[in-house]
């Protein structure tokens, strides 16, 4: 029975969290502060999860091989390389450093 009480707040929570945005003035959508919030905040976001997700595991520091597959991907995204590119150079570090056994 718990499930489907967070399963309902979770959806009273999301229509609030809609109508919350609907209800906002548009004056203060135009103001830059909040333009400029908006464009970076899902930047700021992305950028935590995929540290959480690569750096933590059950609260501890962890560096394993997806530490190395991060690590590669930032030096071809210096580099400029495109996208896939950079997907590629992740993908295969990560598999090198598994393979070779140098990670847990």
């Amino acid at each position: 029975m718990s499930v489907w009480i967070a399963i309902g707040a979770t959806a009273l929570g999301c229509y609030a969290a809609k109508l919350l945005g609907l209800s906002v003035p548009e004056g203060m959508l135009e103001r830059p502060v909040v333009k400029r919030l908006v464009t970076l905040l899902p930047v700021a976001l992305l950028a935590a999860l995929t540290a959480q997700q690569t750096f933590s595991e059950g609260g501890a520091l962890l560096l394993d091989a997806k530490a190395a597959g991060l690590a590669a991907a930032a030096v071809t995204l210096l580099l400029r390389a495109p996208f896939l590119v950079v997907i590629a150079a992740a993908v295969l570090v990560t598999a090198a450093v598994r393979a070779l056994g140098w990670a847990p």
